[in-house]
């Protein structure tokens, strides 16, 4: 491992312009990544990729539980069965034959942010970046379970992937209800921003669940079982569950207490200038994005005092159920040094970012106001 780190050091020292905790690890078809972990891979985006609004395989965080599996294209088959008429084994050439849609959608974890938490939480420290946003393209599952005739009994599907669990890890199973399966937007993705879906990114077969935690996106499906009740194993059962009812920081929440967690909250976050900037005493154009699970983004607001005033940002022309949409506001300081740069949104179901969130004892659903200083030179 020691030669390995550093032959991935010195492939990404290549990259100039990049801060340097993004050059210290390289993976192949990615840019250099804010590395979380690098076996199995948790890969965060530097939020200065995130300057258009379909976020480049290449720059797409990843996020795996167990290794990642190797699977044989031409050997593939999606099981479908459990409480189904007509229970299906399709190839990869069955899937693409079936009608196949397009749909925007910003994918995160559940776990974005949870390094802001105070007091701290065990997990994956990320920040920002563990959120992209990607145009997904397959058939969708209502269709596919229509072909496998679905039992009106049947209320979960439960999905499992080729990854296998490793020592005492459980296995990555998750359920989701069939209100969701059956929403027109949910898919069994077959591409990614135009292209294969990469192996990387769950390819050749991955769950999409728009607007819902990056878990519920099962990836390398290999089948689903319908079913009258939910998986029982700990990924769906205890994993990824928020508390009902507010505990305080440190807390703890009762287990009956706790339940699953589905659409994500309203979020945005700066993308230009970044943390940290030296800027001129100059008209600055501030950039980034918002999104709000399920929901669309109907405002962003900007804050250059702290939060006693804001202005309305302007909204980009991208306006999606499920997808993100970048903003925009011109700032002209008005005096040299330090500035702290705010931003909330909110969105067209009302809710709005807020100050601080609601500290969890798992450090899901990060969405406080984002924060950035910048420097203004005289």
């Amino acid at each position: 491992m020691h030669s390995r780190r550093h032959w991935l050091r010195a492939v990404g020292a290549g990259w100039a312009g990049l801060p340097v905790a993004a050059q210290e690890l390289v993976f192949p078809g990615k840019r250099p990544m804010l590395v979380q972990n690098d076996f199995p891979e948790d890969l965060e985006s530097p939020v200065e990729y995130f300057d258009q609004w379909l976020t480049p395989n290449d720059a797409f965080f990843v996020r795996h539980h167990l290794p990642r599996p190797q699977i044989d294209h031409a050997a593939f088959r999606l099981e479908i069965g459990g409480l189904a008429s007509n229970k299906l084994s399709l190839s990869l050439d069955d899937l693409r034959k079936l009608p196949q849609f397009k749909v925007p959608a910003t994918l995160e974890c559940a776990g974005n942010g949870r390094n802001f938490f105070h007091p701290k939480l065990p997990g994956l420290q990320w920040k920002k970046g563990a959120v992209g946003n990607a145009e997904w393209r397959g058939p969708r599952l209502a269709d596919l379970m229509d072909k496998a005739g679905a039992a009106a009994e049947a209320q979960w599907g439960t999905f499992n992937g080729a990854d296998v669990p490793v020592g005492k890890t459980p296995d990555f199973i998750r359920s989701i209800p069939m209100r969701k399966l059956r929403h027109p937007s949910t898919l069994i993705a077959l591409e990614m921003n135009g292209e294969p879906l990469p192996a990387i990114h769950g390819g050749p077969a991955r769950l999409v669940v728009p607007g819902w935690d990056g878990a519920s996106w099962v990836k390398w499906v290999t089948g689903f079982t319908l079913a009258a009740q939910p998986d029982s194993g700990f990924y769906f059962a205890t994993g990824y569950r928020y508390p009902k009812y507010p505990v305080g920081p440190g807390g703890a929440a009762k287990p009956e207490d706790m339940e699953v967690i589905e659409g994500m909250a309203v979020k945005s976050i700066f993308v230009k200038p970044l943390d940290n900037a030296k800027v001129a005493r100059a008209p600055q154009r501030l950039q980034g994005m918002a999104w709000a699970g399920e929901n669309r983004v109907a405002r962003v607001e900007i804050s250059s005092d702290g939060g006693a005033k804001w202005r309305d940002a302007i909204l980009g022309p991208e306006n999606f159920n499920f997808a993100w949409r970048s903003w925009r506001l011109d700032w002209s300081p008005a005096r040299p040094g330090h500035h702290i740069l705010m931003s909330r949104a909110t969105d067209s179901a009302g809710r709005v970012q807020p100050i601080e969130p609601v500290w969890n004892p798992s450090g899901y659903l990060w969405n406080g106001v984002d924060r950035i200083g910048v420097t203004v030179e005289a």
